[in-house]
């Protein structure tokens, strides 16, 4: 038979199908998630012994869900579910909300048999389409409607409507301050400088990127050895300096540290083509340039958060090609340097979805925090948008807000050259992990990074997965290493106060510079401790500085051109 006439196999179909399908060119952003359920679709067509189970699956929750109808509408309690907070009130165990729950119940099980990876689906698809099952099932969940939540109709009877009311009133507050950029309801009782960023210092360098904060002493004496912290641009300072109670910055003052900690400018259109580089040049190194002048000959332990801790091992490794060794101490907090397994973050991360994020930056210069905020809420739905929606516009009532709450209201911008780079080089590509990283046009070598290291993560961090922050241990090479994997998600576990009868944490210490564990290895053998991990740092900290004490240094240094500028917080904070 000539090639003219053969029949294409279904297989060779659903291949060619899939390959134009990868090379379409449907809307930026969207097209990921529209290929996925292609995806799954065309393999799901050749797997007919998994269409049989699926369909046989369906009729058998199906009938099941029958059988619990008619003995729930007999009018006998019947608890729908067990295990699941969102139906555990006794009013969920009557008809015919307790139907409602057992039968979202089996959609959220089926689901998760039918909506895995078939023949031929890529991982990233697979992952993608789990996602979107995530978003569709909070949508559907009876307990986020007021016709089929009985909690909310009986307290709508019992007030009357009133809470009906009152969440229509914040809905429209909610939406005027959406238009006009207004702060939230609640923020006012943490304002920055008077509830919030109140450790008493200077800011004593400023350019036009960042101002460094330098901390007044609490005693006589401090160790000799200053800290300066990189906290990430991506959010503002002060989440490491909030109420005294709940600050980093004022625990290690009380602890006898001296603390310099940069405070990033929150950045227009106009700083649209800041990049990487201009955040090491005038972040990191002006910073270490400042502190070389008011504490001369003190090497330095260095501190990063996030993306800051990103920065920090780029800036330290950078320093070290260079042969300099201000740099005593390396610590880093829920911070990656391998970003191949970024987690769910990875949804909003692919080539297309990128091209539409930097059409929307070429627009706009930078990205907005409200964007931002939107992404990090989508991997935690039901508890950062369902929840609050129901509470506030059904319930009426406005969360009673923590000093970390209303910092998370207190969002920041992306610069859009900086942010692409971000995203593309270390996200998508991993060029830090790779070696092929660049800063002023050098190459950065992680194995470069020999001084002694804490690295933080946290169990529950959506944004740097724990696993993905251990990745660092196999990328340096200090002899001395120390990983803590502490309880809590990527903020509230490193805020987490230095007494905190409510955290645990691990910790695992290598003593040579090569030795790799995996993370279940690490799991097994870390020491697993109660409460906060802040004194264990302190502790570290301590056992890493000079033995001798030594007089506070003055708050900055006017004669070498690095004068007390303005009370702490400074100015860019308040951007």
């Amino acid at each position: 038979m000539s090639k003219a006439l053969q029949i294409a196999t279904p297989q060779a179909l659903v291949r060619g199908v899939r390959t134009q399908l990868a090379t379409a060119g449907a809307a930026p952003g969207l097209n990921d998630y529209f290929r996925a359920w292609a995806d799954w679709f065309l393999g799901l067509g050749l797997a007919p012994d998994t269409q049989l189970a699926l369909a046989q699956s369906a009729v058998v929750r199906g009938v099941e869900t029958g059988w619990f109808a008619l003995r729930a509408a007999s009018g006998e309690p019947t608890a729908p579910a067990s295990g699941d907070p969102r139906f555990s009130s006794q009013a969920w165990q009557h008809w015919p909300f307790n139907l409602y729950a057992h039968a979202y119940h089996n959609l959220e099980d089926w689901s998760a048999g039918a909506l895995t990876a078939v023949p031929g689906m890529s991982g990233e698809n697979a992952q993608r389409l789990q996602f979107l099952r995530k978003q569709w099932l909070d949508a559907a969940s009876p307990a986020h409607y007021l016709p089929t939540n009985p909690e909310l109709l009986e307290q709508t009877r019992a007030e009357a409507g009133a809470n009906l009311l009152r969440g229509a009133q914040h809905w429209l507050e909610d939406a005027a301050r959406l238009l006009t950029g207004g702060a939230a309801p609640g923020t006012g009782q943490f304002r920055v400088g008077e509830h919030v960023a109140v450790t008493p210092g200077k800011v004593v360098m400023r350019n036009a990127l960042a101002e460094l904060i330098q901390y007044s002493p609490q005693g006589a004496s401090v160790h000799a050895e200053p800290v300066l912290i990189t906290p990430a641009w991506i959010m503002k300072y002060y989440i490491l300096d909030l109420s005294p109670h709940n600050s980093l910055v004022n625990y290690l003052v009380g602890q006898g540290y001296t603390v310099f900690m940069l405070s990033w400018k929150n950045p227009t259109a106009a700083d649209r083509n800041l990049a990487m580089d201009d955040y090491v040049r005038l972040g990191l190194r002006a910073a270490l340039d400042t502190l070389g002048a008011i504490v001369p000959g003190r090497r330095v332990h260095a501190v990063g958060y996030c993306i800051g801790g990103t920065l920090l091992s780029i800036g330290a490794a950078a320093l070290a090609r260079a042969g300099d060794a201000r740099i005593a101490t390396n610590t880093r907090f829920a911070a990656q340097t391998d970003f191949s397994e970024p987690g769910e973050l990875s949804m909003f991360i692919s080539p297309s979805q990128l091209a539409a994020l930097a059409a929307q930056m070429q627009r706009d210069g930078v990205l907005s925090s409200q964007s931002m905020g939107a992404a990090f809420a989508l991997l935690r739905g039901s508890e950062l948008i369902w929840a609050p929606a129901v509470d506030q516009y059904l319930r009426g009532q406005r969360p009673r807000l923590n000093d970390l709450m209303a910092w998370n209201a207190d969002g920041t911008r992306m610069p859009g050259r900086m942010h692409g780079e971000y995203l593309e080089r270390l996200y998508l590509r991993n060029e830090l992990a790779a070696g092929t990283f660049t800063v002023e046009g050098a190459p950065v070598d992680l194995r470069l990074l020999t001084a002694p290291m804490f690295v933080v993560g946290t169990e529950t961090d959506h944004v740097a997965p724990w696993r993905s922050a251990f990745k660092t241990r196999a990328l340096t090479r200090s002899d001395d290493f120390s990983f803590v994997l502490t309880s809590g998600g990527h903020n509230a576990g490193i805020i987490s106060g230095p007494v905190n009868p409510k955290r645990r944490h691990r910790i695992y210490r290598w003593h040579d510079a090569t030795t790799a564990l995996s993370p279940a290895q690490y799991l097994e053998r870390a020491e697993l401790h109660a409460g906060s991990w802040w004194p264990t740092w302190e502790r570290w900290l301590d056992a890493h500085s000079s033995p001798a004490r030594v007089a506070p240094p003055p708050l900055g240094n006017a004669a070498a051109g690095f004068p007390a500028l303005c009370n702490a917080p400074g100015g860019y904070v308040r951007g």
